[in-house]
């Protein structure tokens, strides 16, 4: 089940990257399930075939999904490791980017949390 919310602060298009994400994740959508295709999607959902493709196109550059032509975009078989970072980064940018963090301070606060996560502890700087 995916729904959008239209009053939403977050974009239609990561609405639905998130929660087909998800499903991917947690296996509710298996390897080799074939997607709607994003005209049926958007009329579905009441979306714009353009943010439906758009969450298409950032799930198949995640590698969660990959898209095979005219027989339809499927979900890929997954790394899961890999995939729950990929997500963790993905919530990441929303919520910085929701809280209004620019681009380059939100790379600094994730690298210094990865260098203390790996054992390195990251000089402290004053900004």
């Amino acid at each position: 089940m995916i729904s959008v919310e239209a009053g939403s602060p977050v974009p239609p298009f990561e609405q639905l990257r998130a929660q087909l994400a998800r499903q991917i994740v947690d296996h509710t959508l298996a390897a080799g399930t074939r997607l709607p295709t994003v005209r049926r999607l958007a009329a579905d959902l009441g979306l714009a075939n353009n943010t439906v493709a758009r969450a298409y196109r950032e799930l198949e550059v995640a590698g969660l999904v990959e898209p095979k032509g005219r027989a339809g975009t499927f979900v890929a078989a997954t790394d899961e490791a890999r995939v729950r970072v990929q997500q963790a980064a993905h919530d990441y940018a929303s919520t910085a980017t929701g809280l209004g963090i620019d681009l380059d301070e939100a790379i600094r606060i994730a690298h210094a949390a990865l260098l203390t996560s790996f054992g390195h502890h990251p000089p402290l700087t004053s900004t």
